[in-house]
């Protein structure tokens, strides 16, 4: 009998780790709170009539954020056949105060009592059989980073699964407290008992959501009884139930958790903390250590050693070197086959386009490798609350620094990541923004230009600036757009600060591998069909085969240069660059790698003689040019998927328009300043 097992429990808990290691999935674990922003199921290694489903953290079931509001759903919706609670052990009276409101749904419940290898190593202990038999229901004491007593976890979940075992009541509130919410859910009157006592107490901590389900006729029949159980609670039913919950965790944790004694003594994280979220020091050495990750990325003198290329720069040589010498096999053996000049061209074409792109791949994995382990280490988290202190003086909260970190990576799940945010303001404004953030598949924008037009100059300054250049835009936008759109106050800012943590080797690759599989995925896809459209516009036209200045492309590209001209860049193929990227960002360069090579059949002879076919990418732009273009494409309309996930969490395509409207507008008055201030300096 199949059966779907629920993993819930507190952000950054560790759940997310625990799903990998049951289905054998590689979502991302991040060591930071909001990494999982929607429902992931999986299917249990062990047993295949088992399906795993990892639900966004929450630290209650009374919600306040949109992912808070979907793991609740599920749980009192559409009721799993069991949940695994993730417990964190180091903060077990904060966690504990979800599984007592899970336990308050009757659903077959046991208890993960997680990260058991920290408690020892403080010298705690925590002792579970006595917690399970007070709670009644199964606590396993795990180690979900070292996949400790999860074959135990697991049978006890299939076990109470199977039963169909519903969890005991506990004696959670006073006497007349528990008299008002029965009586409550005896007014409620459904055929579900269970869940008409979870609504009763969600009534009595005025949860908006459950009494906006009940009909008008039964809102009037129970407020007499809703209001007689907040007198009773002080004239505040939340803050009296609340109460009531952490004065029985304090008991429990007083007859099951032994601490350790010891005085109190600066952790490592404690230390760090003193430095790196220092109000003087946090943003300098925020910057610093971008800079770095850069550096390892894509200098060419790495550790101020000459001729000494970065990690990044190396392993791009390589690549580069190999696809040469794979595409010049290629095409010698399409040429001996006797293959038609425009079919050589095709071919030549295809791996133009999508070599310019895997010359890069090396680059991303680098970069985002840097990028997991300072996630995973917790140092991120950090971050966002160092940059609360400027983005509230913007009408944001720290908050909004998640998602829009997440956009380094990429948009579309930095932009779900909103949902993490409380106000409705915040989610806006931080959709409008985020996409001016480098995801990765602009990086290789960068490196072709810093490649080029940059060769010789301090190539990682130039991408550093570019990347701080998108943080920047991103802080004056949200300023202009609370100022003049949204007009309100800055929301209250709470985030738990993880423990500083050694990322695991496995999880840092497991970023990097998924990374570099998704450009080989676009790569194969999107942009292998891209430059085989990109070839056939740009090799015809009305006529038949022509040269690329009377193609297709060309005159698409000429119809709209003009709009660019201002700009630094109003020859067509860069015009038709801009285009491609709405597409998927990596196909601009895999745009230029085809527009900047042979593809008639004159050309493709000329490539053949090994000689210059069409002038080189410096003929085109200039280095302010090239710096104005690398803006324009970092701040304009992201990628269609990413307009999708817009419109999906906005759900409104009024407000879709205007966020790309925004987009478009910043993109080019920022890129314009800078031609014509560079054009007056240099």
């Amino acid at each position: 009998m199949s059966m779907t097992i629920a993993l819930a429990g507190n952000p950054n808990c560790g759940k997310t780790t625990l799903f990998n290691e049951l289905t054998g999935a590689k979502q991302h674990v991040g060591n930071w709170p909001g990494v999982t922003v929607e429902k992931k199921d999986g299917i249990y290694r062990k047993d295949k009539t088992v399906t795993i489903l990892d639900l966004p953290g929450t630290y209650s079931l009374s919600p306040y954020s949109a992912e808070e509001l979907v793991a609740r759903d599920y749980i009192v919706k559409d009721k799993p056949d069991a949940v695994i609670n993730i417990v964190d052990g180091t903060s077990i009276e904060r966690n504990l105060y979800l599984t007592l409101q899970i336990l308050e749904t009757r659903i077959p419940m046991v208890v993960a009592m997680n990260m058991m290898d920290e408690v020892e190593a403080r010298g705690d202990k925590i002792d579970c059989e006595k917690l399970s038999g007070i709670l009644g229901i199964p606590v396993i004491p795990i180690t979900a980073r070292g996949a400790k007593g999860l074959k135990e976890l697991m049978d006890a979940a299939v076990a109470v699964a199977r039963e169909g075992m519903q969890t005991k009541r506990l004696s959670v509130f006073d006497s007349e407290m528990e008299q008002a919410i029965e009586a409550i859910a005896h007014v409620l009157g459904s055929s579900d008992p269970a869940e008409d006592y979870w609504k009763a107490v969600k009534l009595v901590e005025q949860d908006q959501v459950v009494s906006d389900s009940l009909s008008e006729e039964m809102r009037r029949a129970v407020k007499p009884l809703v209001d007689a159980a907040g007198k009773h609670a002080g004239g505040d039913g939340e803050a009296g139930i609340a109460d009531s919950r952490y004065q029985y965790i304090g008991k429990v944790v007083g007859e099951c958790v032994q601490k350790a004694r010891r005085e109190y003594r600066e952790t490592r994280s404690d230390r760090l903390d003193k430095i790196l979220t220092n109000r003087i020091l946090a943003l300098p050495i925020f910057a610093v250590i971008m800079y770095l990750m850069f550096a390892c990325t894509f200098s060419e003198n790495f550790l101020f050693v000459q001729g000494l290329p970065s990690p990044g720069v190396w392993l791009a040589g390589i690549v580069e070197t190999v696809w040469g010498a794979l595409a010049e096999g290629v095409i010698g053996l399409a040429e001996g086959a006797g293959a038609s000049a425009w079919a050589v061209g095709l071919v030549s074409s295809c791996l133009d386009g999508i070599g310019s792109v895997a010359g890069f791949l090396p680059l991303v994995l680098v970069l985002f490798l840097l990028l997991s382990f300072l996630e995973d280490s917790g140092y991120m988290a950090r971050v966002a609350f160092v940059m609360d202190r400027i983005f509230r003086q913007f009408g944001l909260s720290g908050r909004s620094f998640i998602p829009m970190l997440m956009g380094f990576g990429c948009s579309v799940p930095a932009l779900m990541a909103s949902r993490t945010l409380e106000s409705e303001k915040d989610r806006k404004i931080t959709m409008m923004i985020t996409p001016f953030m480098s995801c990765g598949a602009k990086l290789p924008i960068y490196a072709m230009f810093a490649a080029t037009l940059f060769a010789g100059s301090n190539q990682t300054l130039i991408v550093f600036s570019i990347y701080m250049t998108g943080i920047l835009v991103a802080v004056i936008s949200a300023l202009v757009l609370n100022k003049l759109v949204f007009k309100s106050d800055a929301s209250s800012f709470i985030m738990e600060l993880p423990q500083y943590r050694i990322p695991t080797v496995k999880s840092v690759l497991i970023h990097g591998w998924e990374k570099v599989k998704g450009f080989a995925v676009k790569a194969g896809t999107v942009i292998f069909a891209s430059t085989v459209l990109i070839w056939f516009l740009s090799s015809f036209n009305f006529s038949g085969m022509c040269d690329m200045e009377d193609s297709l492309l060309a005159s698409m590209g000429n119809a709209i240069r003009w709009i660019f001209v201002p700009l630094g860049f109003g020859d067509w193929r860069a015009s038709v660059g801009v285009v491609t990227g709405w597409i998927a960002k990596e196909n601009i360069v895999a745009t230029f790698g085809q527009l900047f090579g042979g593809v008639s059949d004159e050309m493709v002879e000329a490539v053949m003689a090994g000689e210059e076919a069409l002038p080189a990418i410096e003929e085109v732009f200039t280095r302010v040019s090239a710096y104005s273009y690398m803006a324009f494409n970092l701040l304009c309309m992201p990628c269609f998927a990413a307009v999708g996930a817009i419109r999906r969490e906005m759900g409104s395509w009024k407000w879709t328009l205007r966020a790309v409207g925004f987009q478009m507008l910043t993109a080019y008055v920022v890129a314009l300043v800078i031609n014509v201030a560079g054009n007056l300096i240099f």
